[in-house]
């Protein structure tokens, strides 16, 4: 067990990290913040830790994101969100001719990627913004590399599209 003193040392260090992976996965402020939680407990409780601050800090985020990602697939299931895939095809523009199109606004690429279903915006949040490659995700997730290469894809493609909307938008 860790004494307090190192509890409290440990969550100051982590705790706005853990809230802010899993907040981009979960997009709820309570579930993150309860994720966090749980995940730093799991931590300290734990009878062997990782040796290094290091070590400790990459254990915290794998942790993290596997208890976010799970609740996202418990909402899933219980809200049973079909048709996930309705919007494969709307863009006619490729995702690159969007982004060339004009330079990425963050606010608005941010809006963007919130509208998308649960699924696309975990598979670009662990791509592009905690930067892991298709083995790591696949270790985390339990998905093929190859079905997590599709879904990437097709994310894009749906981010590309609302972008495109939202340019047209902007227009009129």
């Amino acid at each position: 067990m860790m004494t307090r003193e190192e509890s409290m040392a440990l969550y100051k260090a982590q705790s706005r990290r853990l809230f802010a992976i899993s907040y981009r996965i979960v997009r709820d402020d309570a579930l993150a913040e309860e994720i966090m939680q749980d995940t730093l407990l799991k931590l300290i409780a734990a009878p062997e830790r990782p040796a290094t601050a290091p070590q400790q800090s990459a254990w915290l985020a794998r942790t993290c994101i596997r208890a976010s990602i799970d609740a996202v697939r418990k909402r899933t299931r219980e809200q049973a969100f079909l048709a996930e895939y309705a919007q494969e095809n709307a863009a006619e523009a490729t995702e690159d001719d969007i982004l060339a199109a004009a330079p990425p606004d963050p606010a608005r690429i941010r809006a963007a990627i919130a509208q998308l279903p649960d699924t696309s915006r975990i598979i670009l949040t662990l791509v592009l913004v905690e930067g892991l490659d298709y083995g790591e995700i696949s270790a985390l997730t339990g998905e093929r590399e190859g079905t997590l290469r599709a879904q990437y894809s097709r994310a894009r493609k749906r981010l590309a599209a609302l972008l495109k909307q939202k340019m047209h938008e902007e227009d009129e």
